[in-house]
């Protein structure tokens, strides 16, 4: 099955989650994960103190839990499929939460 992008339901059932991360996670910080949606793949942003930047992108694979983890590499300006030696990797499970605990680890 060729996915060419992912769903609006989806991409509300996204939404709900990431702000459940923010009220849960990260509450009492100036920090929240922002998403944005471009074909298949969902880009997790971070607003730190008022800076936003990018912190991973995840392809959708057409299951909730099995998404595809890219680590954003300052060092090349991109994103970074093979990289899997950062702080916060063991929290990746294929799961968006998994994606936003690792990313709070990598770029506290």
């Amino acid at each position: 099955m060729t996915i060419k992008s992912i769903p609006k339901k989806v991409k509300e059932e996204i939404s709900n989650l990431i702000e459940q991360f923010n009220q849960k996670e990260l509450a009492n910080s100036d920090k929240a994960y922002i998403a944005r949606f471009k074909g298949k793949f969902l880009f997790l942003d971070r607003n730190d103190y008022g800076n936003s930047g990018p912190i991973c992108r995840l392809k959708y694979t057409g299951k909730m839990n099995q998404w595809e983890f890219s680590i954003y590499k300052y060092s090349r300006g991109g994103y970074s499929p093979d990289e899997c030696f950062f702080p916060g990797e063991d929290h990746i499970d294929g799961t968006i939460q998994g994606a936003m605990l690792c990313g709070l680890e990598a770029y506290h």
